[in-house]
Parts: C-alpha cells; sequence; structure tokens
C-alpha cells in the first residue's frame, strides 16, 4: 500500500465520490479549547465514507470479474456503498448483515438492490458465510476494510483533507478518525504521510470495543471479548485487520476511546452546531476532540464524522438526552 494506488483510487472515484466538506463552528472551538475542522463523512453517498472504498473496489476490477456479481458482509455502511457501487456498474450484489444491524441499514441497503442475508452475529461466523457464498455462487468478496482498493477509496478522504486543510493554512494537526478494523484510519494515515506529513492520525473507538487502541499499545493485533454489538455498531468489529494494522501500527499514534454517553453528546453538538446527523460510530471522533481535549496535542484539531446512518429512536435520544441547545 502507498500514495500511488491512492491516487490511482482518487482518479477512478473522480465524479463519482463527492468532496465533503471540511465544516467549523465557533462553539465547538470554545467546548475543545482548540480549533476543531470536521470532515464531513455523514454527507459521502449513501451517508458514510463507505462508499468510498467500495466503488474502489469494484472499479478495479476487471471487467469479467466484476459482471459475475460481488459479495459483502457488513452491519450496514459497507453494505449501502457496495449495494450503490454495484447497481451503478450494473451488477449484482449480495450482502450479508447481522440480524440485529439498525432496521435502517438493512432497508436501505435492500432499496439499493442488493440481496442481504441476515446472520445471527452471536452464533455464526459471517466471513465463513461470505466465503462459501462466494464460491458456490462465483462472486468476488469486497472486504470491508482488508483489502487494498478498499482502503486505497478511503485513503481518498485523507487527500481531501490535506488539500482542504491547507487551503484553511492548516499544515500541523492531529486527525481523529471514527475507527472499526482500521480501512478509513490506515487509508487517511497513508495518503497524509505523502501529503501533510506533519499531521499526526489517532484512531477514535468506542468504551468497551477498543482493539485498536489496544493494538497500538500492545504491538500486535488484539481482540475485542464477547459478541455484543454495543451503540456504537457501524465501528464494532473483532479486531484489526491484517492489512490495516501494520499501516496504523507505522503510522498512527495512540488511540483514543470514548463512553457512548460522550458519542451521543457529540451527536446533539453536531446537529445542533452543524445541522449534521452523526451516527453514534461515526461522532465517536469529534467526541474524543470535544471531550478528552487533555489526550489531544496542539492548536488545531481534525476529526472525521464518518456515518450518519442512525435510527430515528436512536437519534432523538441522543437530541433529547444530550442536547443543551
Amino acid at each position: 500500500m502507498d500514495i500511488h494506488r491512492i491516487e490511482a483510487a482518487a482518479g477512478r472515484l473522480k465524479g463519482h465520490a463527492r468532496v465533503t466538506p471540511l465544516l467549523s463552528s465557533p462553539f465547538l472551538d470554545e467546548i475543545a479549547g482548540r480549533r476543531v475542522l470536521i470532515k464531513a463523512e455523514c454527507l459521502q453517498h449513501t451517508g458514510s465514507f463507505k462508499y468510498r472504498g467500495a466503488r474502489s473496489a469494484l472499479s478495479a476490477l476487471p471487467d469479467e470479474q466484476r459482471a459475475r456479481g460481488v459479495i459483502a458482509y457488513s452491519s450496514g455502511n459497507h453494505a449501502q456503498g457496495v449495494a450503490l457501487a454495484a447497481r451503478q456498474f450494473g451488477v449484482g450484489a449480495v450482502i450479508i448483515m447481522p440480524s440485529d444491524a439498525p432496521r435502517m441499514k438493512i432497508d436501505n441497503t435492500r432499496a439499493l438492490g442488493a440481496e442481504v442475508v441476515l446472520y445471527d452475529r452471536a452464533t455464526e461466523d459471517r466471513d465463513a458465510i461470505g466465503t462459501k457464498l462466494s464460491q458456490d455462487r462465483g462472486l468476488t468478496l469486497i472486504r470491508p476494510f482488508d483489502d487494498p482498493e478498499v482502503i486505497a477509496g478511503q485513503g481518498t478522504c485523507g487527500l481531501e483533507i490535506a488539500a482542504q486543510a491547507a487551503e484553511l493554512g492548516v499544515t500541523e494537526a492531529e486527525v481523529l478518525v471514527c475507527c472499526g478494523g482500521g480501512g478509513l484510519t490506515s487509508g487517511i494515515a497513508l495518503a497524509l504521510e505523502a501529503r501533510a506529513p506533519r499531521m499526526r492520525v489517532r484512531p477514535a473507538e468506542p468504551e468497551g470495543f477498543d482493539d485498536v487502541t489496544r493494538s497500538l499499545a500492545s504491538g500486535r493485533i488484539e481482540r475485542n471479548t464477547g459478541s455484543a454489538t454495543g451503540l456504537c455498531d457501524a465501528i464494532v468489529t473483532p479486531q484489526p485487520g491484517n492489512v490495516t494494522f501494520p499501516i496504523m501500527h507505522r503510522l498512527c499514534a495512540p488511540g483514543i476511546v470514548v463512553s457512548d454517553d460522550d458519542a451521543q453528546r457529540a451527536m446533539a453538538l453536531a446537529f445542533a452546531r452543524l445541522k449534521l446527523v452523526a451516527e453514534p460510530g461515526g461522532a465517536v471522533a469529534l467526541a474524543a476532540a470535544l471531550f478528552h481535549p487533555d489526550r489531544v496535542e496542539g492548536d488545531t484539531v481534525i476529526c472525521t464524522i464518518s456515518g450518519g446512518n442512525v435510527d430515528r429512536a436512536v437519534f432523538l435520544h441522543a437530541l433529547t438526552q444530550f442536547g443543551q441547545d
């Protein structure tokens, strides 16, 4: 993995992926005690950054292989990204989703034309299901994060961060990234290594699902325990990826872990001050910037809002219980 693969992905995504804005609010700056810039990937197609990696991976496939169809497994955001990209290419998509995924994500994936296969994440292995279906039907598996072309697609977000921050005169900052398996985190880190080397990437994770933070601390891949999904379902994975972790280990600074309450307060503030809808997992980086300022260095922090696909009841609870405005 290097900048050349990310640049190639950017070329294939041009005219397809949105260039999402880098936003700010003086009210959020005051809370954080420094300048806060927010990369609003919740405004990307399908409501999350995952479209970048999905489109990158599908566009990199040979035509004949892509025409046979693709398969993916996801709690929702990668599912929607692959479903949309497959529809745009006119090919079939099978998406394996946990039965307890947010209903909105399941419904949206089906609405985009994909065949949805539900599984019980407590008793079934999604990798095994995906491998069997891909072999039986001749489908190409598009992994949610541990795939070089997916990482390259997510890295295009980092190219945009570097360019947009430079326009604002920012060349040095800590970049907090909502982190599950590490596709977005490693992709942004690779892009910034080449385009903005004075920026330092740091993963942000929810309590109880801090496998990347623990892995960076120990120097080896650590797993999450238990099968619960937690509020931040979008970024809950068993462990960092075999492809993503070496990149993060080389390039990332220590992770920051936030509580579910922190994530919900960040959701409420994003809506109040930026008019953005963030899902819990998509708000953990903003939560880290706002509520853990002692863990952040420098005068400027950049954070991703990685997704906005949240069920109505969850969003209303965050606004009702944690909104102050």
